[in-house]
C-alpha cells in the first residue's frame, strides 16, 4: 500500500513469512562481543526484510540499479511468493518515498542524517516506510529494524534507531504529512508525491494548460507499472502472445501485451527470442519511424542512439518484413553487444561509433534518434532516480541531444524523414530542441499525432507526448520531421 499515508483506523498487518505453511519464529542473533564486519547481507530470519534492506544499502551505497539489484537478489535467495511480493513493495516503495522518509527521520533523530552510517540510515528508512506507508503493526517494523541493524554490525546504533522509530509512531501518519509539508503549493504537492521540487516543476511546465493534472501525474510516477511485452512481427502476434501468457493485448501497439504478474524473463516467447520486455510507448515510435510515408524508399533505415536494442529489433524486424536494413549506432561497446545479441537474427548491422560522428554514408530514407536524456519519464520504472538524478545535467544533455539530432539530418536524404525522441517531459529535452532544429531551416515538423497508433490527448502541438495518467506508457515524446530539399538557386 504504498499510495500515500496509511490511516492508522485502517486496521494493520504483521507481516509474517512461512516456511512450510507454518509462521517464522528463528531468533534474532545474539548480540557478539566484538562488532562484526559492516555489510548489507544482515540476517534475521526474514527474508523479505532482509533482501530489501541489502538491495536499499546497494542502491544507497553503490549507486547500484535497484530494478537491476532486486532481482538478483531475490533469485539468489530463491525468494518467491508472497515474501517476494513484500520485499518489492518495501523495496521500491522506500526508495520512492525517500524526501518524505527522511524528512520524517530528520525531525526525530538527534544527529543529522549525513552523519549516519548507510546501514543505519537505510534501517531508519525501511521502518519509516513501513509506519507510514503500509499496514504494518508499529513493534514489527521498530524490531525488525533495531535487529538489521545489529546484523548488519551496527550494534552501538541499536538504542538510537529504536528512539527515532518510536518516536515516529507517536504521531499519526497523515499527522506527519500534514506537519512537514511546505508552504509553497508547488513544493507541498512535490512533498506529497515524493519528488523533487525541480522535477514537479519539469512535469507542470510540460503539461502547459493542462497543470490541473500534475497531482495525477505525479501520483502517476509512484504507481507499479504493468509490464509491456512486444510480440516480434513475423513471427508471433500479439494475440498469440496474450494466450500464451495469460496477459492483455495493448491499446495501441499492434504489438502489445499487458502482463499484470510474473517475470517476464521465465515465460517462453521471451526465452525463444520471439517477444521482449518493452514500454508500449517505446513500441508506438520505433513504429512511427516505419509508417511515415517517404518516396523512392530505398531500405536503408537508421538508428542512430540504438542501445539497449528495443526499438532497434523492433524496427528490424519490420525491416524483414519489408526488405529494408538498418544501421544501428551505439557508442558503448558494452551497449553495442547487448544489441547485437538482441538483433541477431535481424537484417539489423551494429556499429560502435559516435552518432555525432558515425562515418556512415549519408541517404537514409529514415532514421531514429532516441537522444540520451535526463529519463524522467521513466521514474516509475527507476524509483530511486527521482532522487539521484541533477537538474543541471540537462544543459549538458541538450547539448548532445542538439548535436544528435543535426547528424541524423544530415544522413538521410532529401525528402527523408527523423524521428526525434526522448523517454522525457522536459520541455528543455523535448519542444526546446525541436524548435532549435526547425529554426535552421533544413526541415519541416510533420503532425506525429498521425503516426501515433491513435493515441489522443497527446499534446496541443504537432508533437506526441505520452504520459502514465493518460496512456499508461512512459512519459515519452516524439516529433517527426521532414528534410527539405536544396532550395532552388535564381539566376541572374
Amino acid at each position: 500500500m504504498s499510495g500515500g499515508f496509511r490511516s492508522r483506523a485502517a486496521g494493520r498487518r504483521e507481516h509474517q513469512p512461512k516456511r512450510n505453511g507454518r509462521a517464522n519464529t528463528r531468533q534474532a542473533p545474539r548480540r557478539r562481543k566484538e562488532a562484526a564486519p559492516v555489510n548489507e547481507t544482515a540476517r534475521i530470519g526474514d527474508p523479505a526484510r532482509e533482501a530489501a534492506f541489502e538491495v536499499l544499502v546497494r542502491v544507497e551505497r553503490d549507486a547500484a540499479f535497484a530494478n537491476l539489484t532486486l532481482p538478483t537478489v531475490l533469485r539468489e535467495r530463491k525468494i518467491t511468493g508472497r515474501d517476494a511480493a513484500f520485499a518489492t513493495e518495501l523495496t521500491y516503495g522506500t526508495l520512492r518515498s525517500l524526501g518524505v522518509l527522511d524528512a520524517v527521520i530528520a525531525d526525530n533523530a538527534s544527529r543529522g542524517l549525513d552523519r549516519m552510517a548507510v546501514e543505519v540510515l537505510t534501517a531508519l528508512r525501511l521502518g519509516t516506510y513501513q509506519l507510514l506507508y503500509t499496514r504494518v503493526e508499529d513493534h514489527a517494523a521498530v524490531d525488525t529494524s533495531v535487529r538489521l541493524v545489529e546484523a548488519a554490525g551496527q550494534f552501538k546504533a541499536k538504542g538510537f534507531v529504536n528512539g527515532v522509530l518510536r518516536s515516529i509512531t507517536r504521531t499519526p501518519a497523515e499527522e506527519w504529512l500534514r506537519k512537514l509539508e511546505p508552504e509553497d503549493p508547488l513544493a507541498a504537492v512535490a512533498f506529497r508525491h515524493a519528488h523533487p521540487v525541480w522535477i514537479a516543476e519539469s512535469i507542470r511546465a510540460a503539461l502547459g494548460s493542462r497543470e490541473d493534472e500534475l497531482e495525477a501525474a505525479l501520483e502517476a510516477d509512484s504507481a507499479r507499472p504493468v509490464v509491456h511485452l512486444v510480440a516480434r512481427p513475423g513471427e508471433m502476434s500479439a494475440e498469440e502472445l496474450a494466450l500464451v501468457t495469460g496477459g492483455e493485448e495493448g491499446r495501441y501497439s499492434p504489438y502489445a501485451v499487458y502482463l499484470p504478474e510474473g517475470d517476464p524473463g521465465q515465460l517462453q516467447p521471451v526465452r525463444e527470442g520471439l517477444a521482449a520486455v518493452q514500454d508500449e510507448g517505446s513500441q508506438v515510435i520505433a513504429r512511427a519511424v516505419v509508417d511515415v510515408p517517404v518516396e523512392d524508399e530505398q531500405g536503408r533505415w537508421l538508428d542512430l542512439c540504438a542501445g539497449p536494442g528495443g526499438k532497434a529489433a523492433l524496427m528490424g524486424a519490420l525491416a524483414a518484413i519489408d526488405g529494408a536494413v538498418v544501421d544501428a549506432v551505439e557508442v558503448s561497446p558494452h551497449r553495442a553487444e547487448l544489441i547485437r545479441k538482441t538483433v541477431r537474427d535481424l537484417p539489423v548491422r551494429v556499429h560502435t561509433a559516435d552518432g555525432r560522428r558515425s562515418g556512415l554514408e549519408p541517404g537514409y530514407d529514415r532514421a531514429l534518434v532516441d537522444a540520451p536524456c535526463s529519463g524522467l519519464g521513466a521514474l516509475r520504472r527507476r524509483p530511486e532516480a527521482r532522487w539521484t538524478k541533477r537538474e543541471e545535467d540537462i544543459a549538458e544533455l541538450n547539448v548532445l541531444q542538439r548535436e544528435l539530432l543535426s547528424a541524423a539530418i544530415e544522413l538521410v536524404k532529401p525528402g527523408g524523414i527523423v524521428v526525434y525522441s526522448t523517454c522525457s517531459p522536459d520541455v528543455r529535452e523535448t519542444r526546446g530542441i525541436v524548435d532549435t532544429i526547425l529554426a535552421d531551416g533544413k526541415v519541416e515538423e510533420l503532425d506525429a499525432s498521425q503516426y501515433a497508433a491513435g493515441m489522443d490527448d497527446v499534446g496541443d502541438l504537432p508533437s506526441v507526448q505520452m504520459w502514465p495518467h493518460r496512456h499508461g506508457t512512459d512519459a515519452m515524446f516524439f516529433a517527426v520531421l521532414r528534410k527539405l530539399g536544396p532550395k532552388p538557386t535564381t539566376e541572374v
